[in-house]
């Protein structure tokens, strides 16, 4: 008996995830492109008809269990660059990606010197950011110490780890922001999902509960965080947070609270993803969501 070809190997893989993922013909060819070495398009253009690689059949059992395309591979694109991650990290998505085009609205014309990414995980908001503007310089705020190597590795492969600083801290403790400085642009991916959130098994079985859970209402991290942007926050600065879909009115009034003008921003799927928070002569007048 021949052993199967990539394309039999594909068809039958697909068949065996679809109960358990809602992508599985492209988890299948994600995890052959990594088994093989070689990139998707090359795994349709030209491998089809090769050899099931060794291998390829384990990493399709462990997508079974549920485990993170993400994971499995070691890697994942963020606004262009390619990330490695571990379970350390969150997965980077795409409607993170929403932070970076609001900053890069409110910033238009007035790149920043200096940006602040809190809570940095994989390094995702703060390397893309000083791709899009290379005279800048970075700080990755990371309470978790293998998640700050993760980063660091990121910045180095990415040719950027001369403008990205990854250091500890903990906006939770007293005294965590001494020293920092203002910031021109601050990002943020705080944990912001309620302690009793149903997720689906991939993200709730692997993903960093740390990074993830934020009390009965998931606003326990921006009840700390928000109050402290005003001395982070350079005059003219922008600081731009990522929300649960159904959170944009209660941070935007404990932004307003703390003295900051602050507007919700959707995703391209029209949820409420971001908030843009400013001092409050200097709000920019990009289109908003929602007027909370």
């Amino acid at each position: 008996m021949t052993d199967p070809t990539v394309r039999q190997a594909l068809f039958q893989a697909a068949q065996t995830l679809a109960p358990s993922s809602d992508t599985a013909r492209l988890d299948a060819e994600v995890l052959m492109a990594h088994a093989l070495g070689c990139t998707r398009t090359d795994v349709l253009l030209r491998h089809m008809d090769a050899p099931e690689p060794a291998g390829f059949a384990a990493l399709v059992a462990r997508r079974t269990c549920h485990e993170p395309v993400a994971y499995i591979v070691g890697t994942q694109e963020f606004y262009g660059l390619e990330l490695a991650v571990n379970p350390a990290v969150l997965i980077p998505r795409g409607d993170s990606e929403t932070l970076i085009e609001v900053a890069q609205r409110a910033l238009e014309g007035r790149p920043p010197a200096r940006i602040l990414d809190l809570g940095t995980g994989s390094g995702a908001l703060l390397l893309a950011a000083l791709s899009i503007w290379p005279q800048a310089v970075g700080t990755g705020i990371e309470r978790s110490d293998a998640a700050r190597v993760v980063a660091a590795g990121n910045a180095l492969r990415l040719g950027l780890d001369a403008r990205a600083r990854m250091q500890p801290g903990d906006w939770t403790r007293p005294g965590w922001a001494a020293a920092l400085g203002r910031f021109d642009l601050i990002l943020a991916n705080p944990p912001y999902v309620e302690d009793e959130a149903a997720l689906e098994p991939g993200v709730r079985d692997f993903e960093p509960a740390s990074a993830l859970f934020a009390g009965t209402d998931g606003m326990a991290d921006y009840a700390v965080l928000v109050p402290q942007l005003p001395e982070l926050l350079a005059p003219g600065g922008v600081a731009v947070v990522e929300i649960g879909w159904q959170q944009g009115a209660a941070v935007v009034a404990l932004a307003q609270a703390h003295g900051l003008a602050a507007r919700v921003h959707p995703d391209l799927a029209g949820r409420d993803r971001a908030v843009e928070m400013t001092f409050c002569h200097n709000i920019s007048l990009g289109k908003p969501a929602s007027d909370h």
